[in-house]
């Protein structure tokens, strides 16, 4: 089976965060005929690394690509014969063609073993929740220290084979907030011998949407959007006790996502207060900034000078998990242009292009040959 087929074999068996056995069960099947130097199974959870290169030497140049193994809850609109066949689950992010990018990095190097340095493949899982990237590098098993760390992601509306980085923030911070207020319940006729939420999270509204202000901050890519609000329940004899505000909070830097949480809390602390609620505040779908590191940013610079490369200001604005890594390790996350005409990500009718199986993997391997002849 060649990466393509592979691509199109993952899109039919697409699996949510934290669930991904029989795609990791494919990618290790896939490897299997390549002989890599390592492969080291279940890391947090279903990951998987694969190794090609000398294991012994630890001062050698050692550089991690990493992908997603994950779906999304999305139920595929597209009728072509690799179309997903699991009802609601989809790969609408494109993460069946980076893996099918490893996949084709490992197909070039089980030909042309590294002979001064080593490569790890990390298909990685759960990068949609936000729980992958922390859930690996927590795994005893993860004994990996990559001077250099790389990935990238496929990014419709900008030319095919387009290369789109930046030094600094690339992804933004990202997390979820649920807001819950809670008091008393009380009959309808009677409001005023409860306490209800309705009040407070009347006032809390305009604050979540006058957030960046609050704060002081002039970006535009930090700022709250409420996806959600839930007040009591279709009981019309009761008035309610419980309510709750969900919202996403998004930022340019890590140190403005404190601040959001901060002013958010200490808001929702006060309205709690004035109006006698207990509140609890809870977040899910955390991401960091994903950092890009300048040296990082001249090495992709340096090795695909012959590409098109487009360096630009503005960071994506979604969130990607990748920015553990760069916590930790000198590395970089890029752009990768599907094309003018590819759907959105996320959306229903979305697919990755197979093209850029061949434009990704070539990429990449350019980048690793060149940072290991910098040796």
């Amino acid at each position: 089976m060649n990466s393509q087929l592979l691509r199109r074999k993952l899109h039919q068996h697409p699996e949510l965060s934290l669930e991904e056995h029989d795609t990791a069960a494919r990618i290790i099947d896939f490897m299997h005929a390549l002989n890599p130097d390592a492969v080291v199974k279940n890391i947090g959870g279903t990951g998987v690394a694969i190794t090609f290169g000398n294991m012994e030497n630890s001062e050698e140049t050692h550089v991690m690509l990493r992908c997603e193994l994950d779906a999304l809850p999305i139920t595929e609109l597209n009728t072509f014969a690799h179309k997903s066949q699991c009802h609601g689950v989809s790969h609408k992010c494109g993460h069946d063609g980076h893996m099918a990018i490893l996949a084709a990095v490992a197909e070039h190097y089980s030909q042309h073993k590294p002979q001064n340095g080593q490569v790890t493949l990390l298909f990685q899982p759960a990068e949609e929740t936000g729980q992958g990237a922390e859930a690996v590098i927590n795994d005893p098993q993860f004994q990996l220290s990559p001077d250099y760390v790389f990935a990238l992601h496929n990014v419709p509306k900008f030319e095919m084979g387009e290369i789109i980085v930046k030094s600094g923030t690339m992804c933004c911070a990202s997390r979820g907030a649920t807001i819950r207020f809670e008091g008393k319940t009380a009959h309808a006729a009677q409001p005023e011998t409860g306490i209800s939420p309705v009040h407070a999270i009347h006032a809390l509204i305009p604050v979540l949407t006058d957030m960046p202000q609050l704060i002081n901050v002039t970006s535009p890519f930090t700022f709250a959007t409420i996806v959600g609000v839930n007040i009591g329940e279709k009981a019309f004899g009761t008035a309610p006790s419980l309510g709750e505000v969900y919202v996403t909070l998004r930022s340019e830097t890590d140190a403005e996502m404190s601040q959001l949480i901060c002013e958010i809390e200490t808001q929702a602390t006060a309205l709690a207060e004035q109006h006698q609620l207990s509140l609890s505040v809870n977040y899910e779908d955390v991401f960091d900034a994903t950092v890009n590191h300048p040296q990082a940013v001249d090495i992709i610079k340096s090795a695909l000078a012959d590409e098109s490369v487009t360096l630009t200001d503005t960071p994506f604005r979604w969130s990607e998990d990748f920015g553990r890594f760069t916590q930790r390790h000198c590395g970089a996350l890029f752009g990768l242009g599907a094309g003018k005409a590819t759907p959105d990500l996320h959306n229903a009718d979305y697919d990755f292009p197979d093209e850029l199986i061949a434009t990704g993997s070539g990429y990449f391997v350019k980048l690793i040959d060149h940072i290991l002849d910098l040796k």
